[in-house]
C-alpha cells in the first residue's frame, strides 16, 4: 500500500509538471512559434497513431441552418447506439407516450458495422466569458465525432455513412411531429440555440373530409398539393424555387383557418404562423424565413391588418400632407414608438419569392384576408401567391358534409327548405355549424335542424330590413347630393348675378366721372 502510495503521489507531480510546463509553453511561447510546433507534433504523431476522426458540427456554414447529417446521426444513435450509453437525455415524442434518449454532452457509445467498431462522441464547447448570464449562450458548439481505425476508412466513408444518414432520416419520419410555431418580439433558447421562433405540438384535428367546403373544389385542393408535393425533380427543372403560395380570401366565418390546418394534416407539414407586427425589420424577416424547417407552411392571417404595407407607395403630395400632420415632435414621437416594425413592402415580396426564399425548400406560403381589394396587387399576383381559393359563404354542399360531421345525417325532410334558404340568404359555415351543434344531450337531429332553420329565417328576414335600409340610406344620400347640387348652383347664380350688378355700377360710374371732368375742363 505504501509502495502504492508513492507511485500515486510520483504520478500526480508528473502530471502536475507536464500542465505547468503545458500553461508556460501557451503563455510566453509566440502564437506563430506554437502553431508550427503544433502543425509538426501533430504529423509525427499521425505517422504511428492508426485512428482518424470525422468530425460533424451542429450547424453548418455560417451557422445560419441546423446540419441535416448532425440531425440524422442523433437520430441514428438514439436508437442504435444509447443501449450503451451511461448518460442520456430524453425527450417525449407521439404525444407523450414514448421516449427518444439521445447521448447526454461529452458522452461516447460504440457502434459496429460489418464486424468494424466505432466511437461516437458527443461534444459541446462553450467559449471563454468572463460575464455572467442566465441563459444558454449563443456561441457555444455541439458535434460529434466518429473515430475509428484508418484500415476501414474506405468502408466507413462510402457505405457506413450513407447507410447511418438514410436510417436517420428514415427513424425522424417515424419520431416526427408536427409542430405549431410562432414568432414574438424577443430571443427564446430552444435546444440551446437562439431562436425567435417557440413552439407547441400542432393538434388541429380538422382534415379535406370535414372541411365545408363544394367536393370539386376539395378535390382540385387536394389534387394541386398532391402535385406540389410531388414536384421536386419538376421545380428544378423549370428553375423555381420549391415553394408554392396560396391566397385564402373570403368573409369572416367561411374557414380559412381551417383550411390551413387541413392542408398541414394531409401533407404532414408543421406550420408556421408569422406575426409581422413583431418583426422588427426586413432583416429580422430574413432571419425567421431561414430558420424554418422544410416541409412546412408559413402563414400569415389577416394580411391586410397586419402592416401598412403599402404606405410606401404614397406619393409625394399624400407625403407631404403626412409630415404636415405630424409637425408636432412629441406626436411624432408616440407615431413612431406605436409603429416599431419596420417590415416595408419590398422587404416581404423577397420574403416570398426573393433569393432568400430559395434557402430550403418544400415550403407553402399562406396568406388569409377578408378584404382582398385592400392588398396590393404585387403581393398577390400570379409567381407569388399562385392559387387563388375564396371560400364564401355556405351552400347547399357545404351544408351536407356539416350535417354529417355534427348530427350524422345524411339526408331529411328539412334539406329541401335548407337547401331554398341557403340559396336565398348568405350565412358562413360557421354560423351554420353553430345552430347544428347540439346544445344538450336531449337535442337531436330535428331540433338540431330546426333551429338552423329558424336561425336562417331571422338571417334572410335581417338582411332583407338591411337591405331596405341600405336602399333608403342610399335614397336619402341621394336626395340630399342633390339638394347640395341645387343649392351649389342657386349660390353661384346669385354670385354671378352681383358680380354682374358691381361691373355695371362700376361702369357707370366711370362714364359719370368722365362727363364731369369733360364738361370742367371746358
Amino acid at each position: 500500500m505504501l509502495f502504492m502510495g508513492e507511485m500515486m503521489t510520483q504520478f500526480g507531480s508528473v502530471i502536475a509538471s507536464i500542465m505547468f510546463g503545458y500553461a508556460m509553453f501557451q503563455q510566453y511561447f509566440p502564437y506563430d512559434l506554437r502553431r508550427y510546433l503544433t502543425k509538426y507534433t501533430d504529423k509525427i504523431v499521425g505517422l504511428v497513431y492508426p485512428y482518424i476522426h470525422i468530425t460533424f458540427n451542429e450547424y453548418s456554414g455560417d451557422r445560419f441552418k441546423r446540419s441535416e447529417v448532425y440531425l440524422a446521426i442523433q437520430n441514428y444513435l438514439s436508437t442504435n447506439s444509447t443501449a450503451r450509453a451511461k448518460r442520456l437525455k430524453a425527450d417525449d415524442v407521439k404525444d407523450t407516450k414514448s421516449l427518444v434518449l439521445t447521448l447526454a454532452d461529452n458522452e461516447e457509445v460504440t457502434d459496429d458495422f460489418q464486424g468494424v467498431k466505432l466511437w461516437w462522441t458527443s461534444y459541446k464547447s462553450t467559449p471563454k466569458n468572463s460575464t455572467f448570464s442566465w441563459y444558454p449562450n449563443s456561441d457555444e458548439k455541439r458535434y460529434y465525432r466518429l473515430t475509428f481505425h484508418r484500415r476501414h476508412r474506405e468502408l466507413i466513408t462510402t457505405t457506413y455513412l450513407s447507410h447511418l444518414v438514410q436510417e436517420g432520416k428514415t427513424i425522424a419520419i417515424k419520431n416526427r411531429q408536427r409542430k405549431l410555431y410562432t414568432n414574438g418580439s424577443g430571443e427564446r433558447y430552444y435546444g440551446g440555440k437562439q431562436t425567435k421562433w417557440s413552439h407547441v405540438l400542432f393538434e388541429h384535428p380538422a382534415s379535406f373530409d370535414t372541411l365545408a367546403m363544394e367536393p370539386e373544389k376539395k378535390q382540385e385542393i387536394i389534387k394541386d398539393l398532391l402535385k406540389f408535393k410531388k414536384g421536386k425533380e419538376y421545380y428544378a427543372k423549370i428553375g423555381k424555387a420549391w415553394k408554392r403560395g396560396y391566397l385564402l380570401y373570403g368573409p369572416p366565418g367561411t374557414g380559412k383557418s381551417t383550411m390551413i390546418s387541413a392542408m398541414a394534416n394531409f401533407l404532414d407539414y408543421d406550420v408556421y404562423d408569422l406575426e409581422l407586427t413583431a418583426v422588427k425589420d426586413n432583416t429580422e424577416l430574413k432571419k425567421l424565413l431561414i430558420d424554418t424547417s422544410n416541409k412546412s407552411i408559413i402563414v400569415i392571417e389577416d394580411i391586410d391588418c397586419s402592416l401598412d404595407l403599402t404606405g410606401q407607395r404614397k406619393n409625394e403630395k399624400e407625403k407631404g400632407e403626412d409630415e404636415g400632420k405630424s409637425k408636432d415632435p412629441m406626436k411624432k414621437a408616440k407615431e413612431e414608438d406605436n409603429n416599431k416594425s419596420k417590415v416595408t413592402l419590398s422587404g416581404l415580396l423577397n420574403f416570398i419569392d426573393g433569393i432568400w426564399s430559395a434557402c430550403g425548400g418544400e415550403r407553402l406560403i399562406v396568406f388569409t384576408t377578408n378584404y382582398v381589394d385592400k392588398l396590393d396587387p404585387a403581393l398577390i399576383r400570379r409567381g407569388r401567391m399562385d392559387k387563388h381559393i375564396e371560400l364564401s359563404y355556405c351552400g347547399f354542399e357545404a351544408f351536407k358534409v356539416l350535417a354529417k360531421n355534427y348530427l350524422d345525417v345524411e339526408s331529411h325532410d328539412l334539406f329541401s327548405t335548407i337547401e331554398r334558404l341557403l340559396g336565398e340568404t348568405d350565412m358562413s359555415p360557421a354560423d351554420v355549424a353553430e345552430n347544428l351543434m347540439p346544445k344538450s344531450d336531449e337535442d337531436d337531429a330535428d331540433k338540431c335542424l330546426k333551429n338552423l332553420v329558424d336561425a336562417i329565417e331571422i338571417a334572410k328576414e335581417e338582411a332583407v330590413k338591411k337591405k331596405a335600409e341600405e336602399e333608403e340610406a342610399k335614397l336619402k344620400a341621394k336626395e340630399e347630393e342633390k339638394v347640395k347640387t341645387e343649392k351649389e348652383k342657386l349660390e353661384k347664380e346669385s354670385e354671378t348675378k352681383t358680380d354682374e350688378v358691381k361691373v355695371k355700377c362700376k361702369c357707370g360710374n366711370g362714364t359719370l366721372d368722365k362727363e364731369v371732368k369733360e364738361e370742367t375742363g371746358s
